[in-house]
Order: C-alpha cells, then sequence, then structure tokens
C-alpha cells in the first residue's frame, strides 16, 4: 500500500510555504539563502507526488533536474555572500543596499540602515612552525617580527 499522493502535496506545500516565510523575515543573506532552497525542495516533492499521481516518471525527472540546478545555486550564492561579506564584514542585507553604482541609486530614505555599522573582527595571526605564540593583553596572539637570518633557520632559535 502506497501513501495517497495528497499527503506529499501537503508535505511539499508547507515547505515551500515555511521557506517563503523565512525568506520574507530574515535579513541574514545565508538564512535567505536556506530558506529558498527550502522553497525549490517543496517544489520537488510537490513535482515528484503529481508525477506518481499521474502514473509517469516526467516529474521525478524534473525533480533531478531541479535539485541539480538548486546545488549550483547554493555554490554559486555562496561564493557571492562570501565576496559581499569581505566587503561589509556584515551579513545584514540593509548594509549591502550602498553596494550599486552611485548615478543609477536614489539616495536611501530610510534612515535606521545608516545607523548599523559593521563591526570589524581582528583578524587571526598565525606563529610561524616552531615557535610558541606569545599571548598579548588583549587576549590575541603577538607575532614576533622576524629578520631574514631566523626565517631562512640560520640565526638563533629561541
Amino acid at each position: 500500500m502506497s501513501p495517497d499522493p495528497s499527503h506529499y502535496l501537503v508535505v511539499g506545500a508547507l515547505l515551500f510555504g515555511l521557506g517563503a516565510i523565512g525568506f520574507l523575515t530574515r535579513r541574514n543573506l545565508i538564512l535567505m539563502m536556506l530558506s529558498s532552497e527550502m522553497m525549490l525542495h517543496g517544489v520537488s516533492v510537490n513535482l515528484t507526488a503529481f508525477s506518481q499521481y499521474h502514473g509517469q516518471h516526467d516529474g521525478q525527472a524534473l525533480t533531478i533536474f531541479v535539485l541539480t540546478i538548486a546545488a549550483c545555486e547554493a555554490g554559486l550564492s555562496l561564493a557571492i555572500i562570501l565576496a559581499l561579506y569581505q566587503r561589509t564584514r556584515s551579513l545584514d542585507i540593509r548594509l549591502w543596499t550602498t553596494l550599486g553604482e552611485e548615478e543609477l541609486m536614489p539616495p536611501m530614505a530610510d534612515s535606521a540602515s545608516r545607523e548599523i555599522e559593521p563591526q570589524a573582527e581582528p583578524l587571526p595571526k598565525l606563529v610561524p612552525a616552531g615557535r610558541r605564540p606569545v599571548i598579548g593583553a588583549d587576549g590575541h596572539v603577538v607575532t614576533p617580527v622576524l629578520s631574514n637570518s631566523q626565517v631562512s633557520g640560520k640565526g638563533a632559535k629561541a
């Protein structure tokens, strides 16, 4: 006994609805991307359910195609998100409204987006191999400056 296809349609509609709500209510771009992926998976479940209901396999083939496109879309969007994060140091989409070309964008009327500033986090500094890290007063690793003889291995070891 196979389950009724209407159950799959309800699950697919719930996945799509939850994804749409998540996409519209989030400001974090990674969560928005995950919500759009959830919407694509809801559509895939519905395509498979409709193909089972009609006794054909076209929906299943289209589902494989949709999942392939979704994987490519996830890789590209994560690369774009990483590039934009390196620019603004934030995943909040309100900060990214200023990334367009200046002559094409009208001035922003929303003052709330100007109040948010990205927080710069200190980047970790690696200690050269074979040396113990020195911890500074602020709790971060202090990297000693090495001379050329120490880098080449000819100098005195600490």
